[in-house]
C-alpha cells in the first residue's frame, strides 16, 4: 500500500535522481520541455499567453512569479524544486505562502476581445501624430509617447527626457526584449506589445533626412527621430494584434504572446 510515507520517499528518490534533479530551464531556451513547462504552467492557472516553445520575458516572469507565490527564491529559472513546486501545485498538494503577484492568476484563454484591437483597427486609432500613454502591466509604470513613424507595426517616440528614462527603467537598459503593455489613446484602451530598444534615429538630425549612423547600427537611411530632446535617438517598437515587423513582414510570435498577456490583464482591469 503507498501510504504517506511511501510518497515521500518516492518523492525523495526522484529529487536524488540524477534525471530528475538536473532538470534546468531558463530565458533564452526553447524546445518541448519549454512548452511542456507553459503548459503546466497554463493548467496550474498562471500563464495565460501562447505556448510557444520560448523561454522567453513573459515565461520567466510567470515562472518568478509562482515562486515567489509559493515562498521559492524568485530566480526565474525552473531548477528541481521549482519543477517539483509546479508538480504539486497540479497534484493540489503546495499552499501559497504570498499574496498576488505581478501577472494575475486566470483560467481562461485568450480572446479576441476590445482589447486586442487588430492593426487594422490600432493604426486608425493610433495614428501617426497621435500622442498616447503606455503602461507597463509588470512594473505598473507609465509614460507618454507619440507615434511618428511605421506601416506594420507603430513606430513610436517618447515625448520627453522623463518619459525615457521611466521607459528606460521598466526595461533595464535599452533592450529587444518584449513586454505586455496597454496603450491608451484618449478613452481607448489597447493590449499591445512592446521592445525596448531605440533604432534607425538620431535626435541631433532633422527628422525623415537621410543620414548616417542611425541607432541601433541601422547604418544610412531616413531619420526616423521626429521629437527632439527627449534623450532616445530613433524610435521603439509598438506592436498590436496581427501587426507585422518592416524587416520581414511577418507576424512576431513573441510580440502576440505579449498582446494576449495584455488582453487578459485589461479585461480584469478596466
Amino acid at each position: 500500500m503507498v501510504g504517506s510515507k511511501t510518497i515521500s520517499a518516492i518523492k525523495q528518490a526522484l529529487q536524488n535522481d540524477k534525471s530528475y534533479s538536473d532538470v534546468l530551464l531558463k530565458k533564452g531556451m526553447s524546445g518541448s520541455e519549454v512548452k511542456t513547462l507553459q503548459n503546466n504552467l497554463k493548467a496550474a492557472g498562471y500563464y495565460f499567453g501562447t505556448c510557444t516553445g520560448y523561454f522567453g520575458p513573459y515565461t520567466e516572469q510567470v515562472v518568478k512569479n509562482v515562486q515567489y507565490k509559493f515562498g521559492k527564491n524568485s530566480d526565474g529559472i525552473v531548477g528541481s524544486g521549482t519543477y517539483s513546486l509546479i508538480q504539486d501545485i497540479l497534484a493540489g498538494k503546495a499552499t501559497p505562502m504570498n499574496s498576488s503577484t505581478a501577472v494575475a492568476a486566470s483560467n481562461s484563454s485568450p480572446t479576441n476581445s476590445s482589447f486586442r484591437l487588430s492593426w487594422s483597427q490600432a493604426q486608425n486609432i493610433f495614428t501617426i501624430g497621435t500622442t498616447a500613454t503606455v503602461f507597463d502591466i509588470e512594473t505598473g509604470k507609465s509614460f507618454n509617447v507619440k507615434r511618428t513613424f511605421g506601416y506594420n507595426h507603430a513606430d513610436t517616440e517618447t515625448l520627453t527626457a522623463q518619459d525615457t528614462a521611466i521607459m528606460r527603467s521598466v526595461f533595464g537598459g535599452w533592450s529587444w526584449d518584449r513586454r505586455a503593455i496597454i496603450v491608451k489613446v484618449g478613452d481607448t484602451y489597447i493590449a499591445a506589445s512592446m521592445a525596448g530598444m531605440p533604432h534607425a534615429g538620431r535626435d541631433d538630425k532633422p527628422s525623415a533626412v537621410k543620414v548616417y549612423n542611425r541607432s541601433g547600427d541601422y547604418g544610412y537611411g531616413d531619420n526616423l527621430d521626429a521629437v527632439k530632446g527627449n534623450n532616445m535617438d530613433g524610435v521603439f517598437d509598438v506592436h498590436f494584434y496581427m501587426s507585422k515587423t518592416h524587416s520581414t513582414n511577418r507576424v512576431d510570435s513573441r510580440h502576440q504572446e505579449m498582446i494576449d498577456v495584455a488582453n487578459e490583464y485589461a479585461k480584469k482591469n478596466y
